[in-house]
């Protein structure tokens, strides 16, 4: 059975709004948020304009380049402010597979550990609470994290297993209200979401946004996070992002996933890392570095309304190219109207200017 498949049936057999209900979501929790772009779920007061916040695209040939170079040039460039707080770095760590390319490198990670330091933060610890494994001890050995982290003298923790905070919810695309967030993130100075640049088979494409689920502990949310997933996947992607509200990103695109991903896609060799202070304009920078439309990923869309900028004509491109530094990558069926190029694509591109309104 495809993924598509499971998810046509789980709609349809009303698992999702079943589990949503046991979890206290409400019936609506689940339904696609068409309704969305007539109101705004959100509280005005807790979120600033987006402005025109700048994004960087570093070409990076491989792991084995000077990435602690790269990833001090590209923070600075952006306007990372570190200097005197304490930092934590969001890898992206799912699970282990030998044969394919799931994590945020370890290499990547380690020399970001090296540069936030030379940048000047206080403390800087390395957290994730992986979504599909719960054994994490097990996916931080046989990834080469771990080794990585004892080279470099940094402490991992696990967001699984962390001390949670609640912390209520200013923005309603789902109906959670309120998201209990692991005590490591929220005493955080400086969050740095670290995503893997792949596609997903459900959401189009995952990146800085989709990588902070990796916050919600599982002993709270489920594996792979199923309150989150029940709650509807893309509006709980927009919720928790602006709940955790990253103020960093880092793209790994040096190799990413390109398929069926986040789990079972191909390994894509696109030589960028992509910078921001801003989740959306990352997040719509790299969609574009992939050869997709960030206008039809409907949570980065949805995000640019109050979250971020999506606006790509008021994101200040202080590195390469995006478009000159493309690499298109393999989408399922179900996504291929997102590639550049085709004729949806075009369209919603041709609205992407309203994604403020």
């Amino acid at each position: 059975m495809t993924p598509m498949d499971r998810r046509t049936f789980l709609r349809r057999a009303g698992i999702v709004a079943a589990g949503s209900a046991a979890v206290g979501l409400g019936a609506g929790a689940a339904i696609p948020g068409l309704l969305h772009r007539f109101h705004r779920p959100w509280d005005d007061d807790a979120f600033a304009p987006p402005g025109r916040p700048k994004v960087l695209v570093a070409r990076a040939a491989s792991y084995d380049v000077d990435l602690e170079s790269i990833v001090e040039v590209g923070l600075a460039e952006v306007g990372g402010s570190l200097a005197g707080r304490s930092v934590l770095l969001k890898p992206n760590l799912v699970e282990y597979d030998p044969g394919t390319v799931i994590n945020t490198d370890p290499r990547l990670v380690a020399a970001t550990v090296l540069a936030v330091r030379r940048l000047g933060a206080s403390a800087v610890l390395v957290a994730e609470g992986p979504g599909h494994r719960r054994d994490t001890p097990f996916v931080v050995s046989a990834s080469g994290l771990g080794e990585r982290l004892a080279e470099v003298g940094a402490r991992f923790v696990d967001l699984n297993l962390a001390p949670v905070t609640r912390v209520p919810l200013h923005s309603r695309f789902t109906d959670l209200g309120e998201l209990w967030l692991p005590a490591p993130v929220v005493e955080a100075d400086v969050v740095i979401s670290m995503p893997k640049m792949k596609t997903h088979h459900w959401a189009g494409a995952t990146l800085s946004m989709k990588n902070c689920f990796g916050c919600m502990p599982g002993r709270i949310y489920g594996w792979p996070k199923n309150v989150l997933h029940w709650a509807g996947l893309q509006e709980a992607i927009i919720d928790v992002a602006s709940a955790v509200r990253p103020e960093l990103q880092i793209v790994d695109g040096i190799v990413g996933m390109e398929g069926n991903g986040p789990i079972d896609g191909t390994p894509v060799q696109a030589g960028v890392l992509v910078f921001g202070t801003d989740p959306v304009a990352t997040d719509s920078t790299a969609a574009l570095v992939m050869g997709l439309d960030p206008a039809g990923i409907w949570h980065v869309s949805e995000a640019g309304r109050f979250l971020g900028q999506a606006d790509p004509e008021q994101i200040v491109q202080v590195g390469e190219d995006p478009e000159r530094s493309m690499t298109s990558f393999d989408v399922l069926p179900v996504f291929q109207d997102l590639t550049l190029g085709s004729n949806a694509s075009d369209a919603a591109h041709a609205g992407l200017g309203d994604a403020n309104a």
